[in-house]
């Protein structure tokens, strides 16, 4: 390993939970890259149930974490991850597993909840299958009596600040996460849902931070095995596609004015900066995978998206070093050929959710399939844009 020998004190770190993905990643003063590491989560089951690995995504961050902290001194940690998650905490410790969102829901919960649910024009969230709507997960746990979901000890807590929880023993809820499909937010009225109101989870809610709040300092169990100071201010943490729209947000160019930020990933997502006035004149389709996202100042942000990077794993290998100049050298060759790869790869989801994906004049080699890959994720990614209104300034 190498790190820059400048790095100055001050250093972050930023931990990134994504749905495929956990990364660790330090940063110095300057928001230079120091290092980054990474590891892909495996499938994980308890009780018949498909959960998220917390056990082994938290090995995997002691061993970084150690291996910063040998490096120099380490000022502040921020947690990001992925929606459509949360912890149920009782005291110091899990009620549940964490559910994962690629788990299928029994019909007649479905049907039931279904019948419960805020709509669309309510909750900026859209139907989607499996438990891609979070507020799925917590009827199902309430169904099943797997929770008690009326003890007012129980606290629910997102996935990022879930982690946040871990590491200073604060437990709090940031509008990012609670707006992000979740049936569980409000985001025209800045409140938990009707839903989360009826079902009770809303008094459940942990308290309600910042993103950028500090939480805590580390507490003395996570500094014993990460080496790391007891003094390190831990962030309330963000979704991860709205830390993009944040970060972008950043430049001068963008600020708080009409743009749009496409976030990759897993998913694709592209989330538009809007005025009161714009949001209100938009009619998004909630059947094509359209939804309303939250800042983290929690306005509404119109947003649309399809699972762009699983799509791409399915198909072809396009981040290979040495596939990228051969894959721009096929790519008109491709596109002579009439060669295409027709949505959808993972279905279910995104603007064409009941189509099942073909391949027209399929290239027979490598470069060819890599370069029809790629601009089938361009294609796409341009019907989004037209979903949410976007347009050049």
């Amino acid at each position: 390993m190498a790190f820059e020998p400048e790095a100055l004190p001050g250093r972050v770190v930023v931990w990134d939970i994504g749905k495929t993905l956990a990364k660790l990643s330090l940063w110095d003063a300057h928001g230079r890259l120091l290092a980054q590491r990474s590891r892909t989560h495996p499938q994980r089951e308890h009780a018949g149930l498909r959960v998220l690995d917390v056990e082994g995504i938290e090995r995997r961050a002691v061993e970084v974490l150690r291996e910063f902290a040998q490096s120099g001194p380490v000022a502040a940690l921020v947690p990001v991850a992925h929606g459509a998650a949360a912890a149920l905490l009782r005291g110091d410790a899990l009620a549940h597993p964490v559910l994962d969102y690629e788990d299928g829901i029994p019909e007649t919960v479905r049907r039931d909840y279904e019948s419960r649910r805020d709509a669309f024009a309510h909750s900026g969230s859209p139907r989607l299958p499996d438990g891609l709507n979070l507020g799925a997960q917590l009827f199902r746990l309430q169904r099943m009596q797997a929770v008690p979901f009326d003890d007012p000890s129980l606290r629910i807590v997102p996935w990022p600040q879930f982690w946040a929880w871990r590491l200073c023993g604060v437990a709090a809820s940031e509008v990012s996460s609670l707006g992000c499909h979740s049936d569980l937010w409000n985001p025209y009225e800045s409140q938990p849902s009707a839903l989360a109101r009826t079902q009770g989870w809303a008094t459940r809610l942990a308290p309600l931070r910042r993103a950028g709040d500090v939480l805590g300092t580390l507490s003395p169990e996570w500094a014993e095995r990460t080496g790391l100071s007891p003094a390190l201010a831990v962030h309330c943490g963000v979704h991860d596609s709205n830390a993009a729209l944040y970060g972008a947000r950043g430049f001068a160019e963008i600020g708080d004015g009409e743009a749009t930020v496409l976030s990759t990933g897993t998913w694709f997502v592209a989330m538009r900066s809007v005025t009161p006035a714009t949001l209100a004149q938009l009619s998004l389709d909630e059947a094509r995978d359209c939804l309303i996202n939250v800042d983290v100042d929690g306005r509404p942000v119109p947003s649309a998206r399809f699972m762009g990077g699983r799509e791409i794993e399915r198909l072809a290998r396009i981040d290979l070093p040495e596939i990228q100049h051969a894959m721009l050298d096929a790519l008109p060759r491709v596109v002579a050929d009439q060669a295409l790869a027709l949505p959808t790869w993972a279905h279910g989801v995104g603007p064409y959710p009941r189509a099942h994906g073909r391949w027209i004049a399929q290239p027979r080699d490598a470069a060819g399939i890599a370069a029809t890959v790629a601009l089938y994720a361009a294609l796409v990614s341009d019907v989004l844009l037209e979903q949410i209104g976007s347009r050049a300034s």
